[in-house]
């Protein structure tokens, strides 16, 4: 028999963020039922054994023993087991990759989250992440277990570790999806339209002339009335709403891992000015800006 747990964001629902930048557990899958709707936070899991179907973004995937996976802060996940299964689960928010002491790195690390997230959510939108390499899946296996080790002793300089333990896994899964010039592997003309439709957009994130329905239309040879339902069809969500919520989320990268001044970050991402930035920002963030820089810095505090 086929038990499923499926989790995605629904309106009304309260989110789920983190209340320390990384959580790491094992457990049985009957736990995923008591699991909240909505998530703030990257995750990768691990399946120690037992096997069935993972179901992101309405897709579904095999898993058995082994499988390895990542979902990003916007994907719809959940899983379908056929037998029995144990997994290893490790969940961490940005917050946690972006505790570095020096601003250099913050920024380095800034620039790799945001290549990190587009990667995996054009992949887990509309197509398996798979670790092709064998080799790659052996050194993941082992990189997890330590981290289970080194999570649970919680021993001198134990934060740090897991911070450079959870890097060089994604580094490694980031490999099997991108090709040799730092693309996505699936970045070709035979792409569906929305996988080249979403890429131009967050490609093109800044430039909010490439981004109007007009420009589009004649870019991907639609009409200027389709588009918007095309859009809406393929993505469960409006055009503007989906841009919108793109530009909240670097804004948050920037306040967070950025020295850019709230005018600097509203240029960058094609806001009107420093009022607009603003009202969007408390709009759809709940807070201000200056109060989400100040409570994302105090977060940074190694304890």
């Amino acid at each position: 028999m086929t038990k499923e747990g499926l989790f995605c964001t629904f309106g009304g629902m309260e989110p789920k963020a983190l209340y320390q930048p990384f959580e790491l557990y094992v457990s049985d899958m009957e736990c995923w039922d008591e699991r909240p709707l909505i998530y703030h936070f990257f995750e990768i899991v691990q399946v120690l054994e037992g096997n069935g179907h993972r179901i992101v973004n309405e897709n579904k995937f095999p898993y058995s023993k082994g499988s390895i996976f990542l979902f990003t802060p916007l994907d719809c996940r959940g899983f379908g087991s056929e037998t029995s299964t144990r997994f290893c689960s490790i969940r961490f928010s940005e917050v946690f990759l972006g505790q570095y002491k020096h601003a250099q790195e913050r920024e380095r690390i800034a620039q790799w989250l945001k290549q990190l997230e587009h990667i995996f959510f054009h992949h887990n939108r509309f197509q398996e992440v798979l670790i092709k390499r064998p080799g790659d899946c052996r050194m993941i296996a082992a990189l997890i277990s330590n981290m289970v080790e080194e999570y649970g002793e919680k021993q001198a300089y134990h934060e740090e570790n897991l911070q450079h333990l959870v890097t060089l896994i994604l580094n490694i899964l980031t490999r099997n999806v991108s090709d040799r010039n730092g693309g996505t592997s699936t970045g070709l003309e035979s792409d569906p339209l929305i996988n080249r439709m979403l890429v131009h957009i967050r490609q093109h994130i800044s430039s909010p002339e490439k981004l109007r329905v007009q420009y589009l239309a004649k870019h991907f040879n639609l009409s200027a009335n389709y588009v918007g339902e095309y859009f809406r069809k393929l993505t469960g969500e409006s055009l503007q709403r989906y841009i919108t919520l793109y530009k909240i989320k670097l804004v948050q990268q920037r306040l967070a891992f950025s020295n850019l001044s709230i005018s600097q970050i509203a240029d960058e991402l094609g806001f009107t000015d420093e009022s607009h930035l603003s009202r969007q920002f408390r709009k759809h963030s709940g807070v201000g800006l200056g109060e989400y820089r100040k409570k994302v810095s105090k977060e940074m505090i190694v304890k």
